[in-house]
This record gives structure tokens, sequence and C-alpha cells, in this order.
């Protein structure tokens, strides 16, 4: 138990804690601005006591633990295992471990300060050619920095602080909120007038220069450089670039990189992936041009040869092997990935019929006639929506009818009974 008491404490011991927390505690011992917060710290201690007093409610909090206080939960008043009277109490009551009341006007001193200060954390956008060739930028960076003047302790020379009273010296304030039936828990947030460090300087004695908050807002060209192969969620550090403050580490600034989608490439590890559009004829007998442009500029060309009568076909893939992505601090570059798109004419450009027949001569024949007793001919839609497969009907299987080409689960679907 805390308190400076053990779990079997007698009544006689737990009657003499509380009054020491409640005297400290009462409204009537507090400046009137502190009044209305130590009325409802005053009503804690009085609670906390009436548990640990009570003999029914006190196997209640040992059976069942501070839950069993809360009507809003099941079993005898709550059942929820993780809530510690102890910690509730440590809470209400400002002690430790050791019987002490920092926390109800005792000096305590500040708590200590975190060795290193907060990093500063933010995205930072960039394109696919940046990431390709790397980047190196400069800009201005407004942090605070120990004043120079009284080396970060706020007053002037000789000047001696006191005591902080809007935190008694502790560095931290409290704010205090309900729980379960009646019971009160606080959090504990760095004192804004102080500054965390639980002594102040009064007004006169103040540094000049930076009026008493040690530290002074001062503007530094930084550099970010971003390497070559550098990947989405890369985080780049600058380190020490953070604010400074008396007693810690400066933090580090660090940005997060965040890629921008790109109209032509799509990027997977080192690899690099494009549409390569061509035309019905190229894709029947090949060709030699520039296809794309490279994400450092230079033009990539192709010569496409149609050996023997082979051709190119819609979704067949071409690999140009290390033009893909820069590996990051290393010489291997990824390879490059092009999706064949054939390109059909347009309506109407071919009416000449010698023409037609012409190519009727060179591509290859229809395919074989399918015979049937019976043959009707039929008018048809040249235009039709395959969404409409099923529209006016309750069949589920109509929805499965359509499907992307680019969904690994889609296909027909086989009825079972």
């Amino acid at each position: 138990m805390l308190l400076g008491l053990d779990s079997g404490a007698s009544k006689a011991e737990i009657k003499k804690a509380y009054h020491k927390a409640a005297l400290s505690s009462h409204p009537d011992k507090v400046s009137p601005e502190e009044r209305e917060e130590a009325e409802t710290r005053f009503k804690a201690v009085s609670r906390a006591y009436e548990i640990l007093s009570d003999d029914d409610q006190r196997h209640l909090y040992d059976t069942h633990g501070m839950s069993a206080f809360d009507g809003s939960k099941g079993g005898p008043g709550g059942m929820d295992a993780e809530v510690d009277l102890d910690d509730i109490l440590q809470q209400m009551f400002g002690m430790n471990m050791g019987g002490g009341m920092p926390g109800m006007g005792g000096m305590g001193g500040p708590p200590k300060r975190p060795r290193k200060g907060q990093n500063e954390e933010q995205e930072y956008e960039i394109t696919l050619e940046e990431l390709y060739k790397g980047k190196s930028t400069r800009f201005a960076s407004t942090k605070n920095v120990l004043c120079s003047t009284c080396n970060g302790s706020g007053g002037k020379e000789k000047a001696k602080p006191h005591q902080c009273g809007v935190c008694n010296g502790k560095g931290q304030t409290t704010r205090l909120g309900v729980i379960g039936s009646g019971l009160m828990t606080q959090q504990t947030a760095t004192c804004s007038t102080c500054q965390g460090f639980g002594q102040i300087f009064k007004d006169k004695e103040k540094c000049k220069k930076c009026k008493g908050a040690r530290v002074v807002e001062t503007r530094k060209i930084l550099e970010l450089y971003v390497p070559r192969g550098a990947r989405e969620g890369d985080k780049i550090v600058l380190a020490g670039e953070g604010d400074q403050f008396p007693e810690q580490e400066p933090g580090d600034i660090i940005f997060e990189l965040s890629e921008v989608p790109h109209p032509v490439f799509r990027r997977a590890g080192a690899d690099l992936q494009a549409d390569l559009h061509v035309t019905l004829a190229e894709a029947l007998t090949g060709f030699n041009r520039v296809v794309l442009k490279h994400l450092d500029g230079r033009g990539i060309k192709m010569h496409v040869e149609q050996p023997k009568g082979k051709i190119l076909r819609p979704g067949q893939v071409l690999k140009i092997p290390g033009e893909g992505m820069p590996v990051k601090k290393s010489d291997h570059v990824g390879d490059m990935y092009l999706i064949v798109h054939v390109d059909f004419p347009e309506d109407g450009w071919l009416e000449d019929e010698a023409t037609v027949q012409k190519i009727r001569d060179v591509l290859p024949g229809s395919k074989p006639e399918i015979t049937a007793e019976e043959v009707d001919e039929v008018d048809f839609d040249f235009d039709a929506d395959i969404e409409e497969f099923g529209a006016d009907s309750d069949d589920p299987r109509a929805a499965n009818a359509a499907w992307e080409d680019d969904d690994d689960e889609a296909g027909p679907q086989c009825a079972t009974q």
C-alpha cells in the first residue's frame, strides 16, 4: 500500500494517514484561486478513506479491484482487475512509496528533465524523378536556442530565482477528473509558467534578451539530402537540429519521404513499370523508335523486330534490364517492365474495298466455320455494355458476370448443387 502503509495497515494507521492528507488538501488551507481544485481533491481523499476504513468496501477492493465501485460495469459494482487502488491513491494523495507528500504542499523538487528533447517529425513530398537522381535542398529553419546572454539561466547575472507559485516548485501542474462513482484521477503536465524548472525570476531580475524564457528564437539555413534510390517511408534525420532547452540534448528534425504519384511510371522496390502503347501495325510488324522518356530525361529507344511472324499481344510484358531505380547506397539498379497495349485504328480509317481485300490476303483467314442443320442470321448491337447483362434479373450470378482484367480472383463462377 501507499501512504507509508502496508497491505495489513490498521484502521488507526489509515485514519492517521487520511487526516494528514485531508489537512493538506482542505479548501481553507489554500488561496482563493486554488479553492475549487482543493475542494475536488478533498472529496477524492475522503472517498478513498471511506473505502479503506469500511470493512465491506475494503473487502470489495481486495477482491475485485477498483472497478467494484463503478456501477457501470458488471459484477459487484464492476469487474476490472486492471484498476489499482494504489494508483488512484497515489494520484489523489500525491504520495510516493516512501510516504512523502510532494503533491500536497511538500517541496519534492521538479521532475527530472529528459536527457533529449522532443523530435520534430514532418512529411516531405518528393517526386519519383528526385528519388531516381537524388536531391539536395537548402531551407530556412526557425528554432529555439539557448540564450547567449544568460547562458540559458533566464536571469540577470548574480540574480537568484525563487520558487514558482503556480506549481509550488514541482515543475508540474495537475488537472483532476472523475472516474467511477465519485473517484478522482489527475493528469500531470509541465508547468507553463516556469517551463518545468520549478523556479522563476522576478520581472526586474529576468534576462533582458530572453525575458526569462532561457531560450531565444533564431533562424538557421539547413540542408536536406535525399540519396539516390531512397523510397517512400524512408526517414531523413537532421540530428540535433530541433529546439534547444536547458539541461537537454536538442532533439532531431525528421523528414519522412512521401512519394508523389507519377503519371508514367509505377515503382516496386528497385523495379519500374510503365505502359507501352503500340499501333496495330507495330504490333504486327515491329518498330524502331523512342517509346518513352526516362526519369533522368533520357529517351528510351527500342528496336522490335518480328522474326518468323511473331507479334506483340495486349498484356505482353517486355523487360529492359538495368533501367529501373538505383538501389540506395549500392551500384545495383533494378529493371524496367513495359506492359504492351495495342491501340486499334479509329472507325472509318479503312473504306476502300481494294485495300480491305489486300489486308485480308495478308492476314490469316477466318476461323473454321461452325456447321449446323439450321442457321439464322441475326442483328446485333455493335456497342453493347456488359453491365447490362442480368440487370433485370434477380439471379445472383449476374453480379459476377463482368470482371476487371486485373482482378486476380475474377472469372466465371462454378455453380454447385
